[in-house]
């Protein structure tokens, strides 16, 4: 089965909206044709401003990096997915470790966030993934199916069909440490296992699953090489064009 093939960029909170302008230009104008699917996740103020650049790329859509679980109500601060919606956005990267680790997200909270994303036509971009305590100790297949369950298989097969799921390391994000392409495969390969499980093979077969944990223009062939991983959830390489465009093309 042929799956959709991403490399989705995390700019986190970096870059002023002239700046966020600047960098949409320049991955454009370098910006190979067809193949992968492109998704530049941004801070909230950019989404309005970017999402309109895009729009003569049939494969390219901006992205927020989190949304509120509510519709609407007294939640100073925050964001719900149809104010998303309403920017032109198509995506939301949810349940980033940054997120669950900072922000204090359960799982709970991320599926009732999925939910919320779904029912506004965005679609999810699911992050799940293991500390170095629990890999070291052997828990990380564990974990990372508990957090699949928990996260996300609530979901109606028709839903869970418009899900992207994305792998991440916590202890290969921004430490400049990456799990080998065998590592990344191992995972997601279990993963795509797990959800056939909870689901039907045909749902695991054709869910796309990122591999988010470093990813640079080095490594980048062959981690995408192996057969369970479908593209990436790019940090810090997604910050810089060249970069960007070489993890890019690794995948096409």
């Amino acid at each position: 089965m042929t799956r959709a093939k991403i490399v989705a960029g995390n700019w986190k909170m970096h870059m002023d909206l002239e700046e966020g302008k600047a960098l949409t230009s320049e991955i454009l104008k370098q910006l190979p044709d067809g193949g992968s699917t492109i998704i530049l996740g941004t801070p909230f103020i950019h989404l309005a401003t970017i999402a309109p650049m895009l729009t003569s790329h049939n494969n390219v859509v901006v992205a927020a990096q989190n949304c509120h679980q509510e519709a609407s109500g007294a939640y100073t601060g925050e964001i719900s997915a149809a104010m998303i919606a309403s920017t032109g956005a198509k995506a939301v990267i949810l349940g980033h470790s940054e997120r669950r680790s900072y922000f204090a997200e359960s799982d709970e909270m991320i599926y009732n966030k999925t939910k919320a994303a779904l029912s506004q036509g965005l679609q999810p971009i699911v992050c799940v993934g293991e500390s170095l305590e629990l890999r070291e100790a052997g828990e990380h297949l564990s974990f990372v199916a508990t957090q699949l369950k928990k996260s996300l298989f609530g979901l109606s097969g028709s839903d869970f069909d418009k899900v992207v799921i994305a792998y991440e390391p916590v202890w290969a994000i921004g430490t400049g440490k990456t799990a080998s392409p065998e590592q990344a495969q191992e995972m997601h390969a279990h993963i795509r296992k797990v959800v056939a499980e909870a689901y039907d093979s045909e749902t695991g077969d054709k869910v796309s699953i990122l591999y988010g944990g470093s990813v640079k223009p080095s490594n980048a062939v062959e981690i995408f090489g192996k057969p369970d991983v479908d593209g990436g959830l790019i940090g810090g390489a997604s910050l810089n064009a060249d970069d960007f465009i070489a993890i890019v093309k690794a995948l096409s």
